[in-house]
């Protein structure tokens, strides 16, 4: 009886410090696909399931893609995209509720029946990522053999969930605020660039910077590092 208290403790820790580590990603400033790697990582290690996998929602065009998981198999990871409300994770994904599945092998509802047969995916626990309600995509865990989801389990998957959805979101604005701040610094070397050129060349700033475009264009090389390039030979010049 100590025995099995020990061992249900043990694995009540490694469960809060799987939370504890999807939760500390919030602030990790992870870039999107190394977060998603690490999400799927953990989820397998805690949930000892076959394939995590983790989806996102594509607002525009309405479907789930797989955007990671741990499993190395070609046939899982090139899955067709799923539309919502289709299929287990396209239901879960527009209802915003956990769907538990027993054989996915026999459940019409799931759309890729010939990769789980194929790969040996068995039961499925599939549920929302959503931050303040709002779903942006799925956290998929299966197993190889028939099992059961219990209440606590499918609690420690939401908890996992909840965590890594803010953690996801929070990396996407951060990806949008740092091609904010690179589209201002590039906007402002290309002004710098076309005055130097416009003075120099005696032109027109409009005209300057059509040939900063051509020269990106002719070189193959980005608008940035056309305009440093006319900067830098600026500054050279002024050295000497």
């Amino acid at each position: 009886m100590a025995t099995k208290k020990k061992d249900n403790f043990g694995v009540y820790v490694k469960q809060i410090e799987a939370i504890s580590k999807v939760a500390n990603l919030l602030t990790s400033g992870m870039y999107l696909e190394e977060l998603l790697r690490l999400v799927v990582q953990v989820t397998a290690e805690i949930m000892n399931s076959k394939i995590s996998s983790l989806m996102l929602l594509d607002p525009d065009k309405k479907e789930l893609i797989v955007k990671a998981t741990q499993s190395i198999s070609e046939a899982y990871n090139k899955k067709p995209n799923i539309r919502l409300g289709e299929g287990i994770a396209g239901v879960v994904a527009q209802g915003n509720k956990s769907i538990c599945i027993l054989d996915v092998r026999g459940d019409t509802r799931y759309l890729n029946q010939d990769v789980a047969k194929k790969e040996g995916l068995c039961s499925l626990a599939c549920v929302p990522l959503a931050v303040k309600g709002r779903v942006i995509g799925v956290l998929n865990c299966y197993t190889s053999k028939k099992h059961k989801f219990s209440k606590h389990e499918l609690d420690l998957l939401t908890a996992l969930a909840n965590q890594a959805a803010i953690a996801i979101e929070n990396a996407e604005l951060n990806l949008r605020a740092r091609s904010a701040e690179e589209a201002l610094t590039i906007r402002k070397l290309v002004e710098r660039a076309k005055d130097i050129l416009s003075q120099d060349a005696n032109i027109f700033p409009a005209e300057a910077y059509r040939l900063i475009q051509k020269q990106s264009m002719d070189m193959r090389k980005s608008m940035r590092e056309v305009a440093e390039a006319i900067i830098l030979a600026k500054d050279i010049r002024g050295k000497k």
